[in-house]
């Protein structure tokens, strides 16, 4: 997940630098706009939006590196994504095709993936519930010594415990 918004950061990046360029060369204005402002816009944009990947992707990696969910402004950071990546597909379907809209859902679905991983556990109380329960039909904990069937019980190891041929302590 992690690598497909670092790649997505630089292709946003650079298209808009790109798009930049071109109008800088082509020196044309759109509505009464200067082509320098339009420019230096679609270059700050590109910047802009593709740090704004990036620092998503970062948020990706800790949360596959530390194995917990995102909290807080990683959290938002993630849902945030979510939501421009559901925006963009709405508009590239019918402004460049299906495969644009493909690439914008399986992102889409990634992050959502990656935001509903996670149950809520944290640390040893995830670990404990990992394990199973600890109640009936769980794991039994041995309280009592080996070899002892309960109160009314043998004290001693049977000879399956002790091995065959041991000496009695």
């Amino acid at each position: 997940m992690a690598v497909v918004l670092f790649a997505e950061a630089l292709g946003v990046a650079g298209l808009n630098w790109f798009l930049g360029v071109v109008v800088d060369r082509q020196d044309m204005s759109l509505a009464g706009l200067d082509p320098d402002v339009m420019a230096t816009s679609s270059k700050a944009g590109g910047v802009v939006f593709g740090l704004y990947f990036a620092l998503c992707g970062l948020v990706a990696l800790l949360v596959a590196l530390r194995d917990r969910p995102a909290a807080g402004v990683g959290r938002v950071l993630l849902v945030s994504a979510a939501v421009v990546h559901a925006l963009l597909g709405a508009f590239v379907w019918g402004l460049v095709g299906w495969p644009a809209f493909l690439f914008m859902v399986l992102v889409l679905g990634l992050i959502v993936l990656l935001l509903m991983s996670y149950d809520g556990r944290t640390g040893a109380e995830g670990a404990a519930g990992a394990a199973g329960p600890a109640g009936p039909g769980g794991p039994r904990e041995l309280t009592e010594p080996m070899g002892s069937s309960g109160p009314a019980g043998p004290s001693e190891p049977s000879d399956a415990v002790r091995g065959e041929g041991a000496a009695p302590a």
